[in-house]
């Protein structure tokens, strides 16, 4: 479980080796050997040379961020990588090792949270109704009604009293430690952050959630938008393996507070990724975060725009 204890743990540095390695080792021979992958970068001159981005992706598929990673890295004169990833992808042991390896962030959710702890209480997926009502009652939806006080009733028969304010909090905790591996790899490391704004995937671009955002409007750093086109027909399934094909990486010109992002600025401190900063600034996150999802869309083919 990636739970407080398991981010505490995450080691990252500036230069990935099992990136590396895998480069050399894997995706080389898949892409060049086994089979014939065109990657493409067009408009490469918008990546700043010489300084670590906030790089904002479309997420077709589950490796879309491979090939870019992949190219990137055997260019010259540009930071290796971190990515945030779900949590969910931690739950098998072995993949969430090698993830902690090729030197990733993992993003639980508050829905992975929750899902978690059911498990680890009745050794089972908790089923939809069951979570739905849970989280009603921790979101606050509906207070005051017969029906929420229903779902609080059910959360309290599921895990206990006090399980509503616990989760809460122990997310806030969590959250706040991502932020920090986030500042971590950006100021001490020299990385750039792969984020997929999204927070899941699907073939045309998706709605934008606002922790990209937030990284961009605390940080301050330049960010590049790219749009994603085909890599889900080289990476059809589930499975690690490419199959033979072209993708293309449209780069947009990179932005940031000093300009596009200049109306949605916040002058003074905030905590990234907190409850608090998330209702203080909810309109400037959520201004912030359209002017990145329009600047991704219009970097994206035909079948792949909003």
């Amino acid at each position: 479980m990636v739970d407080l204890e398991y981010l505490k743990n995450i080691n990252l540095v500036a230069i990935p080796r099992m990136q590396q390695f895998l480069r050399t080792f894997a995706l080389g021979p898949n892409y060049n050997i086994f089979q014939k992958v065109d990657i493409v970068f067009e408009n490469l001159e918008n990546i700043p040379k010489g300084q670590n981005v906030i790089f904002a992706m479309n997420h077709t598929d589950r490796f879309n961020y491979w090939p870019f990673q992949y190219k990137l890295s055997k260019l010259l004169h540009y930071p290796w990588t971190t990515v945030w990833v779900k949590g969910k992808y931690y739950r098998n042991k072995w993949l969430g090792r090698g993830l902690d390896a090729c030197n990733l962030i993992p993003v639980p959710s508050l829905g992975y949270l929750i899902e978690e702890f059911y498990t680890r209480k009745f050794n089972r997926r908790i089923d939809r109704e069951e979570y739905r009502k849970v989280r009603n009652a921790i979101d606050g939806k509906d207070v005051g009604t017969g029906e929420y006080a229903a779902h609080v009733a059910e959360t309290v028969r599921l895990f206990g009293d006090g399980f509503i304010e616990f989760i809460r909090d122990y997310y806030e905790q969590v959250m706040e430690k991502v932020a920090e591996l986030t500042r971590f790899a950006l100021f001490e490391k020299g990385l750039s952050i792969i984020i997929f704004p999204e927070g899941t995937r699907g073939t045309q671009l998706g709605e934008g959630r606002t922790g990209i955002a937030q990284v961009a409007l605390h940080a301050g750093k330049m960010v590049v938008p790219i749009g994603c086109n085909n890599s889900d027909q080289v990476y059809p399934d589930s499975l690690p393996f490419a199959r033979s094909g072209r993708i293309v990486y449209r780069i947009g010109k990179p932005f940031s507070v000093e300009d596009r992002l200049k109306p949605f600025r916040i002058d003074e401190p905030f905590r990234l990724l907190s409850r608090e900063s998330q209702q203080r600034y909810k309109d400037r996150f959520e201004g912030a975060t359209t002017v990145i999802m329009e600047s991704i869309n219009a970097q994206l083919d035909e079948a792949y725009r909003r």
